[in-house]
Order: C-alpha cells, then sequence, then structure tokens
C-alpha cells in the first residue's frame, strides 16, 4: 500500500504539483491528427495536467496549443477565428500565431508596439503517428522524440484512438501494468482459452473448459527488469509439461504501456495523461512492424472489442459508460463472460472508474505478489518525482532510442533467461545492456 502523503504526490498532477512538474519533462499525447483535420478549421479546447488549452491548425497545416485565454481579458479562444496563420480573438480582434506572439491589435492606436510585447502561453508541439504530442516542460529541457516505433512507420502500419476516462491517471496505468487480471476480467466463459493465451500458443492438452482459469494460468509469478525507458514487468506461468508461459509487459516511464504480444504480431501502446486530478485521457495504438495492419487486425481496433474503445466521436467518451452501467448484460455474464460487459476496454473501464472513486485510496489496499509491478512502477514513480524534486532530472526523458521496445508473449523451457526472452522480440536497434534484473 502507499502512504496517504504518497497517493498524493503520485495522483496530483497540477502546474504547482511534483508529479505535474515530471510529467512535463516528457513529450505527452494531447489529441488525435484527426481531430484537427484542415488547415483553419475549427479551434479545439482540451484540458491536460489541469491546464486548459486551445488547438489549432493555421493556414500552413501546422498545429499550435496554447492557453485558450487571451492575454488582453482572457476570453475563450475556442470561439476565435482560426485564419491567416493565426487565431483571433473575437471580443476585440487580438491575434495569436501559434507559437503565442500576438500579431494584432486592431483597436490600438495605428503605429503602436504594444503587440510585440504580448504573448500567450504556448506549447512545444509535434505531430507523428497520427497524434499531436505536447512539450509543457522547461524550453531549456526539451527532450529529443521518443523513437517509439509506430511514429516511424508509413500509416497503414498503424491504427490510433483516444477515449475519455473519469478516474485519476493511475488508476488507468495500473491497470495496463496488471497482467494478474488477465484471466478474470477478460475471461470468456464459451472459449476460455482465448482469453487467457493466444490460441496458436496454447497445448491442446491445455484446455480448459471452467468458470475459473486453471490454478496454473492464474497464480502467476513476476520478475521485473529494469530497462532505459522504464522497466519490463515478466509475468509467468508454469504449464504442468514444465514450460513456462511468459506475459511481458514494457512500462514506459512516465505513463504508457505495452499490451503483451507474441513476437511476430501486431503490438498495442496505451498512453494515459491527466487532464486534471480526477480525469484521463488514453490514447491506443495498434501496429506491426513489418506490414500495413490486416483486416482482422483493423477489426479488433474499430469494432471495440479488444483494448480500443467505442466511443462517442464528439466527445470521446465510451458508448458503454457509468452513466449506462457500462451497459452491462447480466444474463451474458452468467452464461457467456466473466463480467457480461463487451470488449477488453469496456471491462476495464468500471474496474478503473469505479474503483474507490476518482482516486484510490491505497492506504487502505491489501496488495499480493501478483501486485509487484504495480508496486515497482509506484516506486519507480515515486522515485523521479522526489529526485526531481531535488534538482536531478529523470534520465528517461533522454534516451529516445530506449522507447522503440515491443511487448512479448512467449511459451519457453524454465531455463531459459526471460531477460534473452525480451531482448529476442526487440527491433534491431535494441541495446541488449540496457537490461538488467532488478534490484
Amino acid at each position: 500500500m502507499l502512504s496517504i502523503e504518497d497517493n498524493d504526490l503520485l495522483t496530483r498532477t497540477g502546474p504547482t504539483t511534483d508529479m505535474g512538474a515530471l510529467f512535463r519533462r516528457f513529450w505527452l499525447p494531447a489529441l488525435l491528427s484527426s481531430q484537427l483535420r484542415e488547415p483553419d478549421g475549427v479551434p479545439i479546447e482540451l484540458t491536460l495536467l489541469s491546464e486548459r488549452l486551445v488547438a489549432f491548425r493555421d493556414t500552413s497545416g501546422a498545429v499550435g496549443i496554447m492557453d485558450v485565454r487571451c492575454a488582453h481579458r482572457h476570453a475563450n479562444l475556442k470561439w476565435g477565428r482560426n485564419e491567416a496563420c493565426g487565431l483571433r480573438c473575437v471580443y476585440h480582434g487580438w491575434k495569436f500565431d501559434r507559437t503565442g506572439q500576438c500579431t494584432d491589435q486592431p483597436a490600438e492606436p495605428e503605429n503602436s508596439r504594444f503587440k510585440d510585447s504580448v504573448r500567450v502561453k504556448a506549447y512545444l508541439v509535434h505531430e507523428v503517428g497520427g497524434i499531436v504530442w505536447i512539450y509543457m516542460g522547461p524550453v531549456e529541457l526539451v527532450p529529443e522524440f521518443p523513437q517509439l516505433e509506430w511514429t516511424l512507420l508509413p500509416e497503414d502500419h498503424f491504427l490510433a484512438t483516444k477515449r475519455m476516462q473519469f478516474c485519476n491517471y493511475l488508476q488507468n496505468l495500473e491497470g495496463e501494468i496488471d497482467t494478474a487480471h488477465v484471466n478474470f476480467l477478460h475471461r470468456n466463459l464459451l472459449d476460455p482459452e482465448d482469453d487467457a493465451i493466444p490460441v496458436e500458443l496454447l497445448p491442446p492438452d491445455l484446455h480448459d473448459d471452467g468458470l475459473m482459469a486453471p490454478g496454473f494460468l492464474a497464480r502467476k509469478r513476476f520478475d521485473l527488469a529494469e530497462t532505459d525507458f522504464g522497466f519490463v514487468a515478466m509475468a509467468k506461468s508454469e504449464f504442468p509439461g514444465g514450460d513456462y508461459y511468459w506475459r511481458m509487459t514494457p512500462f514506459l516511464v512516465p505513463s504508457f504501456t505495452l499490451i503483451p504480444s507474441a513476437y511476430e504480431a501486431a503490438n498495442t501502446w496505451t498512453g494515459v495523461v491527466p487532464v486534471d486530478d480526477h480525469n484521463c485521457v488514453g490514447f491506443t495504438v495498434t501496429w506491426h512492424h513489418e506490414r500495413p495492419l490486416n483486416e482482422h487486425e483493423r477489426l479488433t481496433v474499430t469494432s471495440g472489442a479488444g483494448v480500443h474503445a467505442l466511443v462517442d466521436p464528439e466527445t470521446f467518451i465510451p458508448i458503454a459508460n457509468k452513466d449506462n452501467d457500462y451497459l452491462i448484460d447480466r444474463e451474458l455474464q452468467r452464461t457467456d463472460s466473466f463480467t457480461g460487459i463487451f470488449g477488453v476496454r469496456g471491462e476495464d473501464l468500471p474496474m478503473q472508474e469505479d474503483q474507490d472513486g476518482t482516486i484510490t485510496q491505497r492506504h487502505e489496499e491489501h496488495l499480493g505478489v501478483t501486485d509487484r509491478a504495480i508496486i515497482g512502477m509506484r516506486r519507480l514513480l515515486l522515485g523521479l518525482v522526489k529526485d526531481l524534486a531535488r534538482g536531478i532530472e529523470p534520465p528517461h526523458a533522454k534516451r529516445p532510442l530506449a522507447y522503440r521496445a515491443r511487448s512479448v508473449v512467449a511459451i519457453a523451457p524454465k531455463e531459459e533467461d526471460p531477460v534473452e526472452l525480451f531482448v529476442k522480440g526487440q527491433p534491431s536497434t535494441f541495446v541488449r545492456a540496457s537490461v538488467q534484473p532488478a534490484r
């Protein structure tokens, strides 16, 4: 469990908080590129890390993200005119370019230089991989953009989606790292092995048809390996014949994960960013490193059956949400699925959003051995937050190549080194020496 003080330290992310300062040292996903479809289109208001912002694509096609308040008298720039490489406030006509510089004050004297000294706070933006990214930290410390693999690939190799989530970001992040829940929350009673182990990896004599997953699957043991991007959580299940079934989840600082996948399968990245202390926005990207996504992979993304949520296209609120009890079907729960809720992401949402309210009281938890990865993630973030408060910058932000990682699902003999299994699944650029068993 966490102390009340440490829980507050991790979950509070506003502009004056220590955890907020840590988030601001990294490039973060802000919105989908598709939300700003055309130059001089409609501006979008968004909130990240408790800061209200406005995003727009200017005449040149470049994206700007800045304070939503006009520097004049704080009218909301969301209502502004996006025109001629700038956003013009409709209250008094002041205009700002995407760097935040005021370029026109039509009511001021004709020869006034007043506009030259006026700026709106604007942030650095990088658009790649279907996502508009933002850096909200000190400009003198801006890191190189991380080499997340799909951002280096052609557009037909990946699909990116977004959803709003009504809880603190840490509840989502812990769920992404928690492999132990897969054999329960995501269990399909009609085809149990389908959600426990990829069908192609499951030995024929180990299929099951019970309500609960077999003990050898449910009772996982965990190893952690430290890496240049954060760590890898390595969950192993021991088959009756003696081999280990491994699910390896990379945690990329500050709040990114890779969902376990077989070596040659498509990979899926998840990223969560605080909107404020009680809400967050989740991004999910599925890609294949060698080829365009096939029809089945694309359907898994667009159908909502997997880890991508079905959402309202305007608000990005999931169709199945707390207001409609996540469309739970109790008859389906009795006969077909462990939860009666559709989709992997659909099943995750109530567990995270209705987990002791929007901020979990972690000082009252009772953690078990399968929570080792969650404990490791909390310790890592707490260490980085406390170091930053002492003036020590997070080293992960300066390791862009390390973020070009993949997850792993594999079956291997007991004697095989799990670190080697992980490295086997990585791109050729991956540095083996960067992975070490956790101390």
